[in-house]
């Protein structure tokens, strides 16, 4: 079974985090920003990943810690949950059109974290949420979980599509490198013979 359970406390944060890799898309997420939890009920339905996330974090400051470590504790259960498994595709991409927008995410589950955010916002919020934090939580995920992650939107004019675009391209490369392949069902996908 590919499943995790992680939870981090701070001063700032209280996160917790589940996920099933090889789960349906079922998905129960509050961290106390709407917008955040749209865009995480997104990523679970279309990377087919259950996910169980509660945060609760220092809102009445601003999103930025609770964004944050939201992405850092996701990324934590994703790695864990890979963690001494075998077989699975290990790249991953799509590219994923949004009405007047399309975005394409490239990844690489090499344990070698590195994030290329090439997504511009038209406007500084999408709802309450500020829209630079989107880069910080691709950002926090891409690192504890050991990812090389490229974000690039290609075109798009309304904020709301291109974030969400990024998020739903992210979960269908993510669906597509964690995937099984039946070839090599007993093997570490790099000729190291390890991953890092």
């Amino acid at each position: 079974m590919r499943t995790a359970i992680v939870e981090r406390k701070t001063r700032e944060t209280e996160i917790f985090v589940s996920v099933d890799l090889d789960g349906s898309g079922e998905y129960d997420v509050d961290t106390g920003i709407g917008f955040l939890d749209h865009m995480l009920e997104a990523f679970s339905k279309h990377s087919l990943i259950d996910l169980k996330v509660r945060a609760e974090g220092d809102l009445e400051i601003d999103g930025h810690h609770t964004v944050e470590d939201t992405g850092i504790v996701i990324g934590q259960a994703i790695a864990k949950a890979l963690e001494g498994t075998a077989g699975y595709t290990r790249f991953g991409a799509a590219e994923i059109p949004m009405d007047e927008t399309c975005t394409r995410v490239a990844l690489d589950l090499s344990g070698r974290p590195y994030l290329i955010w090439k997504v511009a916002f038209k406007t500084e919020k999408v709802g309450e949420m500020d829209t630079q934090l989107f880069r910080e939580w691709f950002q926090a995920l891409s690192q504890s979980a050991g990812i090389t992650l490229h974000v690039e939107t290609l075109y798009g004019e309304n904020s709301h599509h291109i974030v969400e675009s990024c998020y739903k391209a992210f979960a269908r490369a993510l669906r597509q490198a964690i995937e099984i392949d039946p070839r090599r069902s007993d093997d570490v996908p790099s000729t190291k013979g390890v991953l890092g």
